[in-house]
């Protein structure tokens, strides 16, 4: 299979299913209104809602949600061949993940801005909500865990990318005061702030930065462990407009880069995909390809992080409803761009099958690293780059992706956690320093109380992240169905994709119960018994009240 084709039926798909398809779901599903206003401006307040410039909030919104999920997900999933990662990869963001996050952004918006979670109490009732919470909070706390280890592993394996990755804070500080006080154009703070970025990956090389083996008794991996979490409370109790807003912003632009050097330079290399179509040899272990294919690959196809990110910080800052389209919608384009990168890279980054079977001897054995050498392979053949500038470059944005993710994670885990204050009217847990200090309190109980003096305590219930996550894209998906029938829209763009995942999250889910008690791992076994009652009552609870609306909706037309 040639890469050039692979990329042109990609993208162009991605293409039209911006142009055309999102665009009926917001005139005919959504019925998007410029003259309804958004929370951010009923409910401004300069630090979480802000009206933002569709393009900032863009990036902002679309580095979220990206993080290094949508290259680690594909750079594993090829290993059953490159072709069933790409038909979800592009069918999924088409048709599912673009409509679920534009959805949630709308729905949001519609209510005040509030969270997919807590809207659930209003819509279904409390129980629902309570319910919801605790699959949402576990979801983060995962998340938040396991990124600051993603995080720290690449500072320890390419300390080249720690001058670009802090430096990138910087610009981020200086460009949110010249943005927001309008002291110079967008146009011009972009270049600037894009030649900065990459002058810093160049200084990177020749200033790599390694953190002692111990200190404190921590290694290094876990030393970067703890300064992650350090700086992401800071950074979430800090106004949107200053650190994260710009950073997501320059990010994204820098990703937008990035993607166009491993695009052009397919164009150029023109390298043929060795990886097999379809995988007849995969490794011994590994696991079935169905189900497990839509949850390797989340972010990239659709995800429930997304929507949390959707109704968390995105919908506190839209300006105007008809923005919902282009951020939610492209956002999940951009997404799946970047997860369509990863699928060339770690297919037609190597010279040979034999040299591509050879990294790939184990499920999980692809990852970053090979999307990071597969990209700076095809890039060194495409104009030359050389090999340490491409690998450096492509482990910087995955450093900055997963660092915007967790940064933006650790402010929705503090928003869960006063909208749990404001549930059950417990006024201390309403404020932002003492929420924040309890969502970093728990990720850090979790990376060290399970994972000891390394840290790696997340990767304990990493196993449940990819069924919890969908799951949550499921309950999201319902939850906006719920609002389109209570529009008197037609709900089969919302409630087949829901259906179709929600088959696949519980099939996987008791397939996981089966093996953890197998391997006598209790405590996944009791967190995935956990999450499956949570999600099945969830499910009841909005399916009644999903039929009653359809029914009264039904009532109402024949009344007429």
């Amino acid at each position: 299979m040639n890469a050039i084709a692979l990329m042109l039926i990609g993208l162009g798909a991605f293409a039209l299913g911006y142009l055309f398809y999102s665009r009926f779901i917001a005139a005919h599903i959504y019925a998007l209104d410029d003259s309804r206003p958004t929370p951010a401006h009923e409910l401004a307040d300069g630090i979480d809602y802000v009206a933002t410039n569709r393009f900032v909030l863009w990036g902002h919104h679309f580095t979220s949600v990206a993080g290094a999920a949508p290259i680690v997900g594909p750079a594993i999933a090829v290993i059953w061949g490159w072709l069933p990662a790409f038909i979800w990869v592009v069918v999924g963001t088409i048709f599912i993940a673009g409509v679920h996050d534009f959805g949630a952004i709308w729905a949001s918006i519609r209510n005040k801005a509030r969270s997919v979670g807590a809207l659930t109490g209003s819509l279904v009732g409390r129980r629902a909500q309570s319910l919801f919470m605790i699959v949402i909070f576990l979801l983060l706390l995962m998340v938040n865990a396991v990124f600051a280890v993603v995080i720290a592993g690449l500072f320890v394996s390419f300390p080249e990318s720690v001058i670009p990755a802090w430096s990138a804070i910087v610009v981020a500080l200086i460009l949110g005061q010249l943005i927001y006080r309008r002291l110079i154009g967008l146009t011009l703070l972009s270049i600037i702030g894009v030649a900065v970025l990459y002058l810093m990956i160049w200084v990177g090389q020749f200033v790599p930065v390694a953190l002692p083996d111990q200190a404190l008794g921590l290694g290094a991996n876990a030393q970067w462990i703890v300064i992650l979490f350090i700086y992401a409370a800071i950074a979430s109790l800090l106004p949107v407009w200053v650190l994260l807003q710009p950073r997501d912003y320059i990010n994204g632009l820098q990703l937008f880069i990035g993607l166009g050097l491993i695009f052009a330079a397919v164009l150029v290399a023109n390298p043929q995909v060795v990886a097999p179509a379809i995988n007849p040899n995969v490794p011994p272990g590994t696991p079935p390809l169905i189900p497990l294919l839509f949850f390797t690959i989340a972010c990239g196809a659709i995800s429930g992080f997304h929507g949390l990110v959707s109704s968390g910080t995105t919908s506190k800052q839209l300006n105007r409803e008809s923005d919902a389209r282009f951020v939610g919608y492209f956002g999940a384009v951009g997404e799946g761009s970047l997860a369509l990168a990863a699928i060339i890279a770690t297919t037609a980054g190597f010279a040979t099958l034999g040299e591509w079977e050879a990294l790939y001897t184990a499920f999980g054995s692809g990852g970053v690293n090979a999307f990071v050498e597969g990209g700076a392979t095809i890039m060194q053949s495409g104009y030359g780059l050389p090999m340490a500038v491409g690998t450096t470059l492509l482990a910087v944005m995955a450093v900055l992706f997963a660092a915007t993710t967790m940064d933006t994670g650790i402010r929705l885990q503090r928003y869960i956690i006063q909208e749990w204050g404001q549930i059950h009217d417990l006024d201390w847990l309403r404020g932002k320093a003492i929420s924040t200090l309890v969502a970093v309190g728990a990720c850090l109980a979790l990376a060290f109380g399970a994972g000891g003096l390394d840290g790696t305590g997340g990767l304990v219930i990493w196993p449940l992240f990819g069924t919890t996550n969908q799951l949550l894209a499921a309950l999201t998906l319902l939850v906006v169905t719920l609002m389109v029938v209570r529009l008197g829209k037609p709900p089969w763009f919302t409630l087949v994709p829901m259906i179709g995942l929600l088959i696949m999250t519980v099939s996987a889910l008791l397939m996981q119960l089966i093996q953890f008690y197998r391997d006598g791992d209790w405590f996944l076994l009791s967190l995935d018994i956990l999450v499956l009652i949570a999600a099945i009552a969830v499910v009841l609870e909005v399916a009644g009240a999903l039929t009653c609306s359809m029914r009264s909706h039904t009532g109402e037309e024949e009344g007429q």
